[in-house]
């Protein structure tokens, strides 16, 4: 079917508007099984959580400029209660009900404070000779500067006004670096000689990642993160990570200096601080640092209070497991017993040398059970499906909160280790070449005798408690016939039971995303984020030459032949797009002879296209842009690279 009319149908069946089902038999049961199982109401973390609060936003709500909604915790209150309702696994609750305290908190006394609450992401800011340092900005400008703000008022009203000396960007990831325009600007920085701080490598891995691939990573991360979903405790609860994402504007700013691959130690504000290398294990550009002045290590995204992804639910390249493993006890030989703090980018401290190492230690130890673990299975014949289920989690994570699957899990991250070694085939040849699930739906339907059968075998999946049984049979159903409501609204009570017992919060968000998907009931805007044009400038232009090669249309151009060759007068660019044989392949710094048409345009006004806030005829009609040539040429080529559905299925054909 097609997808638009698949997309049509689901807003006017009548199984659009069922409600969720309630917590069934199993569910209930396994429930109070993990909470047997695990010291719930161990009280170390919910101390570390509260300890040092000193101020908070009123309510957690965080209001733009335009007066949209960035933040707002008003609506998670149902969190306030200790025990965990039937629809969310305890354990998870317990996370969240962590995740949900918001404030400023004072982590070394009259030294370094932080933000948590306020996004995904947490804000760091420390004391220097003579000023603040501030790490790891949050995800959009409004959240930062309300954070920011709050510190102001809190902590500078009780000395001299100090200015913002540095800033630190741990890695890559737009959660840690996209606020920074809500804390400086570009003038400030320019005028007060401001150090922005970042791993090797960081400008290009920042403002590329997700570029190329970013309208299926964010289709998918609307489904992890659960921002379709609303909140409640059948709703979105938490991601594990964090709350959840802020809905402001990411912006960028380019580093002023990195730190080397070797790592070192730099005196920043009077400060010093002793770098290691962590790229290519959280994030591909990435650093930890510790200040031995303060004996405060900062873990940012390696060692944080959950297992994380080796591999995300919304796509990435995969993370290498062993690497992780081994930048992890490297901190620990290198701080651990010295450091009597570790803090991150997510989360909340951990005090006491100790407490520190064995952290440490039992992160370490999780990351290489992830990895030699599916080793060990695979070179034993285990494929990419069978290891998690051969596999008894880790011992560490009987025992230490943090190294339990609230956000990775050691299910999929044993399968994204496969994966990074063999690849996405099991070595069975069935396997090689399936057919896609829309040709072989309906012959699965056929085989069972019919869709009724075929119903009838998944309701009684459920009935037994069988949800992941249930789940493959009626996917199948669904793919043959899509607008079946009574296959949509089977599987979705199947989500609704997988995802009422995940206690990853990204495990959690996708199942009862696809189960609204099924019903109708998904809020289902792309995204409250908005990338503001600091952001797309800083987007290399070889990337964004690239990414738009990905969107041309193969199938219509095989006849299409020459060279489009691209000037851009601003930035002193070149770029030569050679087209033929349904391939389009940017040269960039190149300078074709005799190109089809030559298109001098600003690398300003790319960027106005790529917001959304220009479109090329109308930037011919005000020459804005200039074409030399085969003008009729260029815009028969340039037609061909149609912009994406970001709103495609996922959970039906």
């Amino acid at each position: 079917m097609h997808r638009l009319t698949t997309v049509l149908l689901a807003s006017c069946l009548p199984f659009a508007a069922v409600a969720q089902d309630a917590a069934s038999e199993a569910t209930r049961a396994a429930q109070t099984a993990i909470a047997k199982r695990l010291p719930l109401a161990d009280p170390r973390d919910e101390a570390n959580v509260m300890r040092g609060r000193v101020a908070e936003i009123p309510g957690g709500v965080i209001m733009g400029k335009d007066g949209r909604t960035v933040w707002d915790r008003r609506p998670y209150a149902f969190l306030d209660a200790k025990q965990a309702p039937d629809t969310v696994n305890p354990s998870l609750w317990r996370q969240a009900r962590l995740n949900a305290v918001h404030g400023l908190f004072e982590v070394v006394p009259g030294k370094i404070w932080q933000l948590r609450g306020y996004d995904i992401s947490v804000m760091t800011i420390i004391r220097g000779k003579t000023g603040w340092i501030v790490v790891d900005p949050l995800l959009s400008e409004e959240a930062a500067a309300a954070g920011w703000k709050l510190f102001a008022d809190t902590v500078e009203v009780k000395s001299s006004k100090l200015p913002i000396r540095a800033v630190i960007f741990s890695h890559s990831h737009s959660d840690h670096f996209g606020g920074v325009g809500g804390i400086v600007n570009a003038e400030q920085v320019k005028r007060d000689k401001n150090r922005i701080i970042a791993p090797h490598g960081f400008s290009e891995e920042a403002t590329s990642e997700n570029v190329l691939a970013g309208g299926a990573m964010g289709r998918r991360a609307l489904y992890m993160f659960g921002s379709i979903l609303p909140p409640g405790p059948a709703g979105q609860v938490d991601t594990g990570l964090g709350p959840k994402l802020s809905s402001g504007t990411i912006g960028y700013m380019e580093p002023t200096e990195t730190v080397a691959a070797t790592g070192g130690t730099l005196t920043i504000d009077g400060l010093a601080f002793d770098f290691l290398n962590a790229g290519g294990t959280e994030a591909p550009s990435e650093f930890v640092f510790y200040i031995p002045a303060y004996k405060a290590l900062h873990t940012t995204e390696v060692v944080t209070h959950n297992l994380h992804n080796i591999l995300t639910l919304r796509g990435a390249q995969v993370r290498d497991a062993l690497r992780w493993s081994k930048v992890i006890d490297a901190m620990l030989l290198k701080w651990g017993g010295q450091a009597e703090v570790a803090m991150a980018s997510h989360h909340w401290p951990t005090w006491g040398a100790g407490e520190v190492s064995a952290l440490l230690a039992n992160q370490r130890d999780a990351y290489r059970y992830v990895h030699d673990r599916t080793l060990f299975l695979a070179n034993r014949g285990a494929t990419l499906h069978e290891l998690a289920d051969q596999t008894a989690e880790a011992p560490v994570q009987g025992a230490d909160f943090s190294t339990r699957g609230y956000y990775g899990t050691l299910n999929h991250d044993m399968k994204a280790t496969y994966q990074r070694y063999f690849g996405w085939w099991d070595g069975n040849p069935a396997n090689f070449n399936p057919l896609p699930p829309e040709q072989s739906a309906p012959k699965y339907v056929a085989l069972a005798g019919g869709a009724g059968k075929l119903l009838a075998a998944g309701k009684a999946a459920i009935a037994a408690g069988d949800y992941r049984w249930a789940a493959e049979l009626l996917n199948k159903l669904v793919f043959a016939e899509p607008g079946n409501g009574e296959a949509r609204a089977a599987l979705a009570s199947a989500y609704d039971q997988l995802g009422y017992q995940a206690e990853s919060g990204a495990w959690r968000n996708y199942y009862l995303a696809g189960a609204a998907s099924l019903r109708g009931t998904a809020t289902d805007n792309l995204s409250g984020n908005g990338q503001s044009r600091s952001f797309v400038g800083a987007i290399p232009t070889a990337v964004f030459f690239d990414a738009l090669a990905t969107r041309f249309d193969a199938a219509k151009g095989t006849t299409i032949k020459g060279t489009f060759q691209f000037i851009l007068p601003d930035s002193k660019e070149a770029v030569a797009v050679v087209v033929g044989g349904g391939v389009e392949f940017p040269r960039y710094g190149v300078t074709d002879a005799r190109p089809a048409a030559t298109i001098t345009i600003d690398r300003a006004t790319l960027d106005d296209v790529m917001l959304g806030q220009a479109q090329f005829p109308a930037l011919l009609q005000s020459g804005a842009i200039r074409i030399d040539g085969d003008r009729a040429a260029f815009l028969s080529w340039f037609a061909l690279h149609p912009p994406a559905d970001p709103r495609f299925n996922i959970v039906v054909p």
